[in-house]
């Protein structure tokens, strides 16, 4: 072999042989005969050496590496998305984002500009791509912004491609998912205004199958799919996409995206929590017979809007403990007798000493079997008695009667609630404007009007995004920024 193939043979990196001789002649060339072909072959392969950035697996890939290189299968392609530069005479911007995965963890990878066009036109799930770029923080986790991308149909990742996830299955940055599930509840559509005049609509559901439950976001015109659905039937969810909010993941659907009644009898069993062994601050999810169900009663809070609460009490086999179910909770169709499923409760110390759950916004309200009268017997007794000391005090001074001191602990704990039941309180807009700080929280300013933005998206000082969510007390609770 000649000086060039020995010191390609001793190359860790995986460059091909021609790739190799194509850099050493240009080398040469550079210094002007300066060097030799094996001199110039020694310097390549010191600049190839010092390059690194191979990695093991996706999992090894963190944000601050200066470049990383590592093989994937492609496991969904989004949409190519066009955004304004800031430059007048700069044209619009293309991004194309890619989910791929290994054998230990999927990662978002993105292609901007021409790259993004060439990939929307060449990449398809079940591609492997030797890929090489540099990783940073996004909105939906890590993500490599791609320098450069390779099919390799030589390699084997032994990742399959789902046509149909499970809420299990899912991982943060997901898209293109299709997930059958039981639509465990409904939402209220809610409305909120873009900054172009038009209209935006949200709503969201619950759905759940055999390893889990997770909450979908409906935005615009699949929002109108929360009055036509009824919860108990089975659904699929088509090309949904997954977001995080408060730490916990969510399926978006979009315009693209679809969610469709479905035959399929889609079995959801909740994993309760033994009430007897409750605990201030779990957060658990709760089921059993509903021993007594208060009316439900409304309050004024302290910013002047309305909202309404409802206590009922549960019963286990362990135990038993009231539940106080807030905002849009308190208008379930609860009866005494009812079996009933409540998902991810509060935890929080009550009246008298005893503890309580406090089910809002984010709780989940099922009815199991539907029951024609109240549990018989002792347990029975005792509650109504119960109910009736406690008619006075706590969560059921809500509402009451005119006396002063009712008034102000229904003021008083009006705030509460409005932590507690988010839906109530806050107002759902669309708001683009320049990043003018990229810390926590993001504030952006439209030249108008600044606004706080709580999301841990990646931006950048100067850039234009545009975010949506729940507007409460002058701060936007991101739901997507973009």
């Amino acid at each position: 072999m000649g000086a060039i193939e020995d010191v390609h043979a001793d190359l860790d990196a995986d460059v091909s042989l021609e790739e190799f001789r194509e850099a050493v002649e240009e080398k040469v060339a550079q210094m002007g005969g300066l060097a030799d072909e094996e001199t110039a072959a020694m310097l390549i392969a010191h600049e190839i050496d010092d390059e690194g950035g191979e990695v093991n697996s996706i999992a090894d890939v963190e944000p601050g590496m200066e470049e990383v290189k590592f093989v994937a299968k492609v496991v969904g392609v989004g949409d190519v998305k066009t955004f304004e530069r800031d430059g007048e005479d700069e044209e619009d911007g293309r991004v194309l984002n890619v989910e791929v995965a290994d054998e230990t963890d999927s990662i978002r990878i993105t292609f901007w500009d021409k790259q993004a066009d060439a990939g929307e036109e060449e990449l398809e799930p079940g591609q492997v791509l030797r890929i090489k770029g540099r990783p940073k923080d996004g909105y939906n986790g890590v993500e490599v912004n791609v320098s450069d991308a390779q099919p390799d149909p030589d390699t084997e990742v032994d990742v399959q491609i789902r046509d149909t996830y499970r809420v299990e299955d899912l991982s943060l940055g997901l898209s293109d998912v299709n997930l059958q599930g039981k639509l465990l509840e409904t939402d209220t559509i809610r409305t909120f205004s873009r900054d172009d005049g038009s209209e935006g609509k949200v709503s969201n559901l619950k759905l759940g199958d055999e390893t889990g439950r997770i909450r979908v976001t409906l935005w615009d015109e699949q929002a109108d799919l929360a009055d036509e659905l009824d919860a108990g039937i089975s659904v699929e969810v088509v090309d949904g996409y997954v977001r995080e909010r408060d730490g916990n993941l969510e399926l978006h659907v979009g315009n693209r995206g679809a969610v469709e009644e479905i035959e399929e009898d889609i079995q959801y069993v909740p994993d309760s929590a033994d009430i007897e062994g409750l605990e201030i601050g779990d957060q658990v999810d709760i089921g059993g017979v509903v021993r007594s169900a208060d009316p439900k009663r409304t309050f004024d809070r302290d910013d002047g809007s309305e909202g309404q609460v409802r206590n009922i009490r549960i019963q286990d086999s362990t135990g038993d403990i009231r539940v106080a179910l807030w905002g849009e909770k308190a208008d379930a169709e609860i009866a005494p007798g009812d079996e009933v499923q409540i998902a991810d409760v509060e935890i929080q110390d009550g009246w008298q000493d005893d503890i309580e759950g406090s089910a809002g916004w984010q709780s989940t309200v099922t009815v199991i079997e539907s029951g024609d009268s109240a549990p018989s017997g002792d347990a029975g007794a005792d509650d109504s008695a119960s109910a009736g000391d406690e008619s006075s005090a706590g969560l059921d001074s809500f509402g009451g009667d005119g006396d002063d001191s009712s008034a102000d602990e229904a003021s008083a704990s009006g705030d509460e609630s409005a932590t507690t039941d988010g839906d109530a309180a806050g107002e759902f807009v669309e708001f683009t404007g320049t990043v003018v700080q990229a810390g926590d929280p993001i504030v952006l300013d439209d030249g108008e009007e600044t606004v706080s933005v709580e999301s841990n998206a990646d931006v950048t000082l100067g850039q234009e995004v545009t975010a949506r969510g729940e507007l409460r007390d002058g701060r936007l609770d991101a739901e997507d920024v973009f």
